[in-house]
């Protein structure tokens, strides 16, 4: 397994369970984590973090959706070559965000065994399409 020491992911979710879960599982992968939680103030919030080397947006967020949180950060040269992961509950909207320009979808909940490769994968810019 490749070790992910020096990588930062920022998570963007509503739901505290949900982003636990997920910092608590790329923490002990020694993946460092920034969250944000209110997508009502995502460009504000964004330019408090160093930059990630990929982000996990959850879809249904209740300021801004995830799909208009994806198109704010394409617009961001931040943002440019960085791997954006769609990651819900809803495993039905796999092909709408494929079609809206999503790198890969991570469905809740992480099989915590296959992370570690699917991790590899979306810093390599290979598509992980996980629905679960």
């Amino acid at each position: 397994m490749a070790s992910f020491k020096g990588i930062r992911a920022l998570i963007i979710d509503d739901d505290e369970s949900s982003v636990s879960v997920l910092q608590y599982l790329l923490a002990s992968l020694e993946i460092e984590v920034d969250v944000i939680s209110d997508s009502h103030w995502i460009a504000e919030q964004i330019e408090t973090f160093a930059r990630p080397n990929m982000v996990f947006l959850d879809l249904e967020m209740p300021a801004i959706n995830g799909y208009q949180v994806l198109n704010i950060l394409r617009e961001m040269p931040l943002f440019k070559g960085i791997p954006i992961v769609a990651y819900t509950t809803h495993i039905s909207h796999l092909n709408d965000a494929r079609s809206a320009g999503f790198d890969g979808f991570l469905g809740k909940p992480l099989d915590r065994k296959s992370l570690p490769g699917h991790l590899e994968m979306i810093l390599k810019g290979q598509g992980v399409w996980v629905a679960r």
